[in-house]
């Protein structure tokens, strides 16, 4: 099995520091991690949006190079929840917790 660069252990009393909690924390992460996915998966499609085609030729599909590429690319990216975990630890988001009366959970 090959050492994948992106797999850090974390230390779970550094990641309930700002929250006292772990599972507030992992919440937070979480939901930042949602955010970040479908930013990239919408510049995604939208990248990849330049290359459809509406004839379905075998040949044309095979031989994009670029959006190869494209898609090479963003898969070699850093995966969502890596980039929320280390924002999270850099104190780079911002949450709030819900009060008795507010009906909204953790925004971020």
């Amino acid at each position: 099995m090959a050492n994948n660069a992106s797999i850090i252990t974390r230390d779970n009393s550094i990641l309930s520091v700002p929250t006292d909690n772990i599972f507030e924390s992992l919440v937070i992460i979480g939901k930042r991690a949602r955010q970040l996915s479908s930013i990239q998966k919408e510049e995604l499609n939208g990248k990849l949006a330049e290359f459809a085609s509406s004839v379905d030729n075998l040949e044309e599909i095979f031989e994009n190079r670029e959006q190869i590429e494209i898609s090479k690319f963003y898969e070699r990216m850093p995966k969502p929840t890596t980039l929320a975990t280390e924002e999270f630890i850099n104190g780079e988001i911002i949450f709030r917790r819900r009060e008795e009366g507010d009906s909204e959970g953790i925004k971020l």
